[in-house]
């Protein structure tokens, strides 16, 4: 866990590496060499493998009569994927499209697989993942499928649900299924960081792979960040805003209740930064942060922790939505709900999706 003095809003430690700055020093670049060895390791295994699916000697499957479309990222984490999830999905809805959402369900103790909707009876996110059980209690008229092989969730979404379309959640990497489109999200704010691979920067394949998308969802920054490179493909630029609070009761609030606030911000996030940008958007006094791994699951410890240190600043304690589904029931948190706005590029976005 990280906990900082209050009102600090530092990046933390992965942040500092992955996306930093300024140029690092030599002192620095000499300190991360090891990781730069085993980015290498990392960086060839993925240009093979990409080689063998673009020389054609390995090829997805395509499911007949479904179309399927793929949400995805360069950047591990903390890009906005799952808002753009679930605004497609609920575009989809609305456009009366019959649609599924495709998802491993990462960091789930179960490994069967799993189909539900938020109309229904859910799992727990033990067996189900936190981010599935986000998307199914949102968009509660899509039908989320997890598991492991999806390509044997899309031929059940196509024969046992008969739905005509589903998103392919955090797919750009997974080239076993092959897709109708594929899209990127791309995070203005930070871009592809220092544009190394993994464990040295951010990167799950190289740039170059960027060829391979259709289209890309931009998500804008308020404040400019690192230019990107051209992108090689339509673009739609999109804006997150806060669009309530939701108290512990599970009642939305509009977004100024808490100006002014003292609160304590909780999150198991990969770049929790954006998260305490949103707090000073929506005016709230930081006094203390609870920062844990991406997707971490948390001790009845850690909460106890949390709560003194909220109760010791005379703050509330708020967290967000992801984070939310993974906190057992009666932990007293805030949760801030976040919404999409397209601000350009709708009718690329219409066209990926099927609908004219």
């Amino acid at each position: 866990m990280s906990a900082e003095s209050p009102g600090q809003q530092t990046p933390t430690a992965i942040e500092r590496v992955f996306y930093p700055e300024r140029p690092e020093p030599w002192s620095r670049r000499a300190a991360l060499a090891p990781l730069e060895v085993l980015a290498w390791g990392y960086g060839a295994g993925v240009r093979l493998r990409g080689a063998l699916y673009d020389a054609r000697l390995l090829r997805g499957e395509r499911v007949e009569g479904l179309r399927v479309v793929s949400v995805g990222n360069l950047n591990v984490g903390g890009t906005g994927k799952t808002p753009a999830v679930l605004y497609l999905a609920e575009l989809l809805v609305r456009e009366g499209r019959r649609v599924g959402i495709l998802t491993r369900g990462y960091g789930r103790s179960s490994k069967e697989p799993l189909s539900f909707t938020g109309a229904g009876p859910l799992p727990s996110v033990e067996e189900a993942g936190d981010e599935p059980l986000l998307l199914a209690r949102r968009c509660r008229e899509a039908r989320v499928l997890v598991g492991a092989d999806r390509r044997m969730l899309a031929r059940r979404a196509r024969d046992e649900f008969g739905l005509e379309v589903v998103l392919l959640d955090d797919g750009f990497q997974h080239r076993k299924l092959a897709r109708d489109e594929d899209l990127v999200v791309v995070d203005e704010a930070v871009g592809f960081g220092n544009g190394r691979m993994l464990p040295r920067g951010p990167l799950r394949e190289p740039l170059s792979g960027l060829s391979r998308a259709t289209l890309f969802w931009v998500r804008a920054a308020a404040v400019p960040g690192p230019t990107l490179p051209p992108l090689p493909a339509p673009c739609v630029r999109t804006r997150y805003r806060p669009t309530a609070w939701v108290d512990p009761a599970g009642v939305p609030h509009p977004v100024g209740a808490l100006s002014g606030q003292p609160v304590l911000a909780l999150a198991g996030l990969a770049r929790p930064g954006g998260f305490l940008r949103t707090l000073g958007e929506l005016g709230a006094d930081v006094r203390g942060t609870a920062f844990f791994p991406d997707h971490h699951r948390f001790s009845e410890r850690e909460l106890h922790e949390v709560s003194s240190r909220a109760a010791s600043l005379g703050a509330r304690v708020v967290t967000t939505e992801k984070d939310g589904v993974r906190l057992p029931g009666g932990f007293e948190t805030w949760t801030v709900r976040l919404g999409v706005e397209v601000l350009e590029g709708e009718s690329y976005l219409r066209r990926a999706l099927g609908l004219g």
